[in-house]
């Protein structure tokens, strides 16, 4: 059965620099040991949520499964990390007093890596797309300033259309 893991992104150690290039990458991180090597446990379907210290679960995916290593600040191999498929911003980050409620867990969110159980943790990805929370692509258009709404899949598509 897959597991559920929650994985903080660092901002607290390195400002945002680290959040960015998971949110950017579409990916999970640990740096240095012992941390690093919590990334290695995550299997190919696990749920992973990407969680910001003070905002709360900004992002979620499904493992790879494949561990990358990469330098990190000019130590070799001291990151940890995996893409993420099926990766989606939220347009709301969902705080910690939610977490708490919809995996019926007191979940302590100052660790790199968190594990939860699977159905708590399956809860918690059902709260995200039932109240809509996937993020939307903002596209003004020019001739007439409104905005328009176009989802990621869409954006993605139009990116690639004729491959």
């Amino acid at each position: 059965m897959p597991k559920v893991y929650i994985v903080n992104t660092n901002k607290v150690n390195n400002g945002n620099i680290d959040e960015q290039d998971m949110l950017e990458n579409e990916k999970c991180s640990a740096y240095y040991s012992p941390w690093k090597y919590k990334i290695d446990a995550i299997a190919a379907n696990d749920m992973v949520f990407l969680y910001s210290n003070e905002n709360g679960i900004i992002a979620r995916g499904l493992a790879t499964g494949i561990v990358e290593l990469a330098d990190y600040q000019g130590h070799e191999d001291e990151e940890h990390y995996m893409h993420l498929n099926r990766f989606e911003l939220l347009n709301t980050p969902v705080p910690s007093s939610i977490i708490n409620e919809m995996t019926e867990l007191t979940v302590v969110l100052n660790r790199t890596v968190i594990e939860i159980p699977y159905d708590n943790g399956l809860r918690l990805w059902q709260y995200m797309t039932k109240k809509g929370l996937h993020k939307k692509v903002v596209e003004e258009v020019k001739a007439t300033s409104k905005p328009s709404l176009k989802t990621e899949s869409e954006e993605l598509a139009n990116k690639y259309a004729g491959w």
